[in-house]
Formats: structure tokens, C-alpha cells, sequence
């Protein structure tokens, strides 16, 4: 009998991961946390919301009941915001299997505690073997089944192996990595420079000054996920540079997004009130300054964005002020 899977989250990248498991002929089970959400799913089977054009697989099963979905499942992936992964996490404690596989696929950290999404799940499910899976990855084009390559990390070598074995298709290619910190590090701070990079095309700034951006943006992750314990490598692979690029330039980028219509003079609440997606660089940047401050890690792009996504300072100011920043070299040291 072939491993059952469990898909927490019916949003983008939960409807696009379900897909890819379900054509590798897993029975699987994708949870949706809103019943008519569910519902809809099942009688249309798509997902316009999030998917628009993208076909369910006939043996995708779809409920809204969370003990239903996990039940016997070998493995549960979480695809729910980073905001709300405890409270689905407690919701799944007690009914998971001894020994199953739990993967976290959100990008970001939990406000409130400063903790990593597999710091809250190993809170929360003490028994689980947990990874996580981050990487260039736009869920329509996984969904399409077109070519990416994304990275399975967990503490142990057995434990990223699994997650690997669990998606690696010949389309869906999948490195592992035992650096945990430096893969949920990189997949969460490059949002925060994805909503930089977007305010610079909203400003009109042209080429260079994304490609400023990207550079700038990869230096201060690395140094950030260096101090936090993460390898220095690991920046530089798909979950580093490679979704840094990814999310600062593709048009399907939610979060450059957000910053193309924050450099137009659109407030935040403008923007977060005219989509249902999730701008998880918002609260990842909250988090990040916070958290920067107390491991005295500077990030002077990260600060700015703060200043504007919560300061109330116009993006042409924060602009200014990083363009006349005390002069320097170029400082690729990570010290």
C-alpha cells in the first residue's frame, strides 16, 4: 500500500503540492480550513483563487476536517501561513501517526516567539520527524508540472531524505541539507528583499537598482543566518540566492508585488485589503528587525522596508536615506 500524505492548507502552495504528490499515484488528502472552501474544491475541482486555469487530479481527495486528513497519513505537510502554524499544529497534535513525516513549506517566523516554523512544530509535535522544503518555487509552475528544483532540510540526514523521497519527481528535483536554519533562513528573509526590489519597479528605478537589491539583500540574509547559526553555503544554494532571485524578479512573486504597489503610493492596508493571498514578507520583516536587534545584526534594507511597511515613511525617503548612508567598502565579510 502506497504511503498516504496529508496536505494541510489549501492555499497556492498546498493545492500545487497536493497536485504534485497525487501524480506520483499517492493517495492524498488536501485539508482546507474554511468548509465551503472545501466544498467548492470538490464540485469544481480547481482552485481559481489561488490556481486559476489548473485541473485537480480525480484521486486528490479534499476535506475540511482535519482528522480525517491526517489519520493514517505517513506524512503531513503544512502549507498554512507562517501566522497561523501553531494553532493547525495543535489542532493535528494527538491524531498523528507515531513516526510520521511532517514537512513545513511557509516562509517566515512566528512574530510573537521569534521562532523558525520548525521551532514551533518540534514545540507542538514532539514526536514528529519534521523537515522543511524551500526553494525557487512558484506554485503555478509546480502545479503545471514544469521544472524546479527546491531543497528538503531537517536536523538528520534520514529525516531530509525522507522529505526528498516523498517529492522528488522528474520534474520536481530536490536537494538535501542538514542546515536547517540556513534554508528556513533564506526562504524567509528573501521576502523581506522581494517587497525592496518591488518598491524600486514601483519607483521607476530601472535594472540596477534591483540588481543593488538582490546583492545587498543577499548579504544582509547571510549575515543575518549566520548569526542565528546557519552555514554560510547555504545562502548561496536554492534556498538562498536562488529564491532571493526568484521572488525579487518573477512576475508571480506575491510579495514584489506588494512592493510595486507600495512604491505607486499605495498604503498597506490598501493592498492586503484587495487580495486574499498572504504577503508573508509583512510579518517577516517585523520579526526579522526584531530579532536583528537583539543579535545586534545590522540590516539596513530590512530596516528601511520596516520604516515603510510600519513607520509610515514614504518609499522615496527611505530611498534617500539608504543612498546617504555613511560611505564604506563593500563589506562581503559576514562579521
Amino acid at each position: 500500500m502506497k504511503s498516504r500524505v496529508a496536505v494541510l492548507g489549501a492555499g497556492g502552495w498546498g493545492t500545487a503540492l497536493a497536485i504534485l504528490l497525487s501524480r506520483k499515484g499517492l493517495p492524498v488528502y488536501l485539508w482546507a480550513r474554511r468548509p465551503e472552501l472545501a466544498a467548492q474544491l470538490r464540485e469544481q475541482r480547481a482552485n481559481p483563487d489561488y490556481l486559476p486555469g489548473i485541473e485537480l487530479p480525480r484521486g486528490l481527495a479534499i476535506t475540511a476536517d482535519i482528522g480525517e486528513a491526517v489519520g493514517d497519513a505517513e506524512a503531513v505537510v503544512f502549507s498554512v501561513p507562517s501566522h497561523g502554524l501553531r494553532e493547525v499544529a495543535r489542532q493535528v497534535a494527538g491524531k498523528l501517526r507515531p513516526g510520521a513525516l511532517v514537512v513545513n513549506t511557509s516562509k517566515g517566523f512566528e512574530c510573537e516567539t521569534l521562532l523558525r516554523g520548525s521551532e514551533v512544530l518540534a514545540e507542538e509535535l514532539q514526536q514528529a520527524e519534521i523537515a522543511v522544503i524551500s526553494g525557487p518555487n512558484f506554485a503555478q509552475e509546480v502545479a503545471r508540472g514544469q521544472t524546479a528544483a527546491t531543497v528538503a532540510a531537517a536536523a538528520s540526514e534520514r529525516t531530509a531524505a525522507r522529505a526528498q523521497d516523498l517529492f522528488m519527481t522528474t520534474d520536481f528535483r530536490v536537494y538535501t541539507n542538514t542546515d536547517l536554519i540556513g534554508v528556513e533562513t533564506g526562504g524567509a528573509l528573501k521576502n523581506i528583499y522581494a517587497i525592496a526590489a518591488g518598491i524600486c519597479d514601483g519607483l521607476g528605478l530601472g535594472h540596477n537598482a534591483r540588481a543593488a537589491v538582490i546583492t545587498r539583500g543577499l548579504l544582509e540574509l547571510s549575515r543575518f543566518g549566520e548569526a542565528l547559526g546557519g552555514r554560510r553555503e547555504t545562502f548561496y544554494g536554492l534556498s538562498g540566492l536562488g529564491d532571493l532571485v526568484l521572488t525579487c524578479t518573477g512576475e508571480l512573486s506575491r510579495n514584489h508585488r506588494a512592493g510595486v504597489e507600495l512604491g505607486k503610493g499605495r498604503s498597506l492596508e490598501e493592498i492586503q485589503r484587495s487580495t486574499r493571498m498572504v504577503f508573508e514578507g509583512v510579518r517577516t520583516t517585523q520579526a526579522a528587525v526584531e530579532l536583528a536587534a537583539k543579535l545586534n545584526v545590522d540590516l539596513p534594507l530590512a530596516r528601511e522596508v520596516h520604516n515603510v511597511l510600519f513607520g509610515d515613511k514614504r518609499p522615496e525617503h527611505a530611498l534617500v536615506d539608504l543612498m546617504t548612508r555613511d560611505r564604506r567598502d563593500e563589506g562581503m565579510r559576514w562579521t
